[in-house]
């Protein structure tokens, strides 16, 4: 229960606080002050735009640059797993593949694994090691991207 309230008193101040107190706040189970400067200089060369304004509280973000801001704190403890929920939600078409490149970013500047809840499923297959594919909550399909992008089994899988 204390956990939770944590979570929620983080997201109820994340707006009024700037860019750099919220990363700081992703990382605040880090108590080496050289380590958490690494993650934090680690974290902002993925997201270059959020060193440029540090000092900028999040609440004045553009939505993008919030989803990159919630992005970089949770990469500042280095998760070993990360749950992406349409990343793309909300994206202009151009920023889509950009936004997929950046995970792909992260998968290997962190190592760690991403799964992905996404409609695009042509721009998720670019960057993804193994598929699954839901229908009515149950798995219809599991297995590579190759596999999966003939044409025919997404038809399969998706319109029939």
């Amino acid at each position: 229960m204390e956990y939770i309230l944590h979570i929620l008193i983080l997201i109820c101040i994340y707006t009024i606080l700037s860019l750099s107190l919220n990363l700081l706040a992703g990382g605040y189970l880090i108590k080496d002050k050289k380590l958490l400067k690494e993650r934090l200089e680690e974290v902002l060369q993925i997201f270059p735009i959020l060193k440029t304004k540090l000092k900028n509280d999040a609440g004045d973000l553009s939505g993008g640059e919030k989803q990159q801001l919630a992005l970089a704190r949770a990469l500042m403890l280095k998760p070993k797993l990360l749950l992406l929920d349409e990343p793309s939600l909300g994206l202009a078409p151009k920023l889509v593949l950009q936004a997929f490149d950046v995970i792909k970013n992260i998968r290997e500047t962190f190592g760690c694994t991403i799964l992905i809840v996404e409609q695009k499923v042509r721009d998720v297959l670019k960057i993804a090691h193994k598929v699954y594919a839901l229908k009515l909550g149950k798995i219809v399909f599991e297995g590579t991207p190759e596999e999966l992008e003939t044409g025919e089994k997404l038809k399969e899988i998706f319109l029939v």
